[in-house]
């Protein structure tokens, strides 16, 4: 079974700053710090560091993105399939405060470039039962959904950034929604206590699995009558950029690998905590053999 990660290549600045800036503000940062970065990025990467087998679809610059392209191959990610473009890579602003929260500004440069001519190409190399992770930072999502589904592929789909052209993909077509609170409430286009959002959402979708992460209160996985609820590990946060791409990338290749919902699960929520420990985005996600002496000694 193949996992396809379509998605989009950042560059990362990191600024870490004091506070977030407000409106009219001038502040120095305190640092500046470049990664690799992007969802798509990241989420191939914890797949590939989980020890699934996964190749990466997107678009870089000719000029720019050649560093995101090694930083895939040197994570065992194929990137055959991802394309150079006579334009600017995406990249992302990103602050990050004493807490170690982040606020993100995102230019999609060759993210958005995204062809379906190209998206054809891409999904001519998998099979029917193959997974497809999807976020929303490209472009033709509703293409590549329908086409990908066409083809019989399971599609994951992490609805980040949440937008209003989001809400009109076709939605029904998706296996797996993995998302925070935020994005659930938007979906739901109402708000609910947290703990009623996968109820509401698997009625809107009863074809899908839901998975809601809750930050430090942990995640809820639900699939019809199967509901599981997964604490938080506790941890002292540094950054938290790519800890929901760490979770999302290690509970799919959990589940592709054949790991029962809760077993993944508490797998994926020990590679977050590990995650939201180190700085950057794409450096900050563990090994499969780390995440497994980390588990072993917190749940034993």
């Amino acid at each position: 079974m193949k996992i396809l990660s379509f998605g989009s290549l950042n560059i990362d600045k990191v600024y870490t700053v004091s506070h977030f800036i407000r409106p009219g503000e001038t502040m120095a940062a305190v640092t500046l710090e470049e990664f690799c970065g992007g969802k798509g990025l990241n989420q191939s990467i914890a797949l590939a560091k989980a020890g699934a087998e996964v190749w990466h679809a997107g678009c870089v610059g000719e000029q720019d993105g050649g560093m995101l392209i090694e930083a895939l191959r040197a994570a065992h990610v194929d990137v055959s399939l991802v394309q150079r473009l006579p334009c600017p890579t995406g990249h992302a602003m990103i602050q990050v405060n004493e807490e170690g929260q982040n606020c993100i500004l995102l230019y999609g440069g060759a993210n958005q470039c995204i062809t379906r001519a190209q998206i054809n190409q891409t999904l001519d190399c998998f099979d029917p039962g193959d997974f497809l992770i999807l976020q929303n930072e490209i472009n033709e999502l509703d293409y590549l959904i329908t086409s990908a589904s066409r083809r019989g592929l399971k599609i994951v789909l992490n609805p980040s950034p949440m937008t209003e052209a989001l809400r009109k993909l076709p939605l029904e077509l998706v296996d797996y929604f993995v998302l925070n609170e935020i994005e659930a409430k938007d979906i739901c286009g109402t708000e609910l206590p947290e703990e009623e959002y996968p109820n509401q959402l698997q009625k809107m979708y009863p074809q899908a699995k839901i998975v809601l992460t809750l930050g430090e209160k942990g995640s809820i996985y639900q699939d019809g009558a199967l509901r599981l609820a997964q604490q938080a590990v506790r941890v002292e946060a540094v950054d938290t950029t790519a800890a929901g791409d760490t979770f999302t990338g290690y509970l799919i290749a959990g589940i592709a690998a054949g790991a029962t919902a809760k077993q993944a699960l508490r797998t994926a929520t020990c590679a977050a905590a590990i995650a939201v420990g180190r700085k950057g985005a794409a450096p900050s996600i563990p090994i499969k053999q780390e995440v497994a002496a980390f588990e072993q000694e917190t749940f034993q």
